[in-house]
């Protein structure tokens, strides 16, 4: 639990120090998506609940979309 939480606040951190770079803008969020997920997996082994893995990997099949469309986005805005 609290390498959930030190991993979220690298994300938080990396997220507001690098204002000017999208790139590292958008691997903080995924570092803050998937520090999340990593909470929910660690909840759902200790109460020995499946739902929690089916969720966590939604979470991460949805973080994937938003990487590849952000990263299609930013192509575009370059070119």
């Amino acid at each position: 639990m609290n390498l959930s939480l030190i991993l979220f606040l690298i994300g938080i951190l990396g997220f507001v120090l690098n204002r000017k770079n999208i790139i590292l803008m958008l691997i903080s969020i995924e570092i803050m998506l998937l520090s999340v997920t990593f909470l929910i997996l660690i909840s759902s082994l200790n109460f020995d609940d499946i739902l929690g893995q089916t969720f966590a990997i939604y979470i991460i099949t949805i973080a994937g979309a938003e990487s590849a469309i952000g990263l299609g986005i930013l192509v575009a805005f370059i070119d």
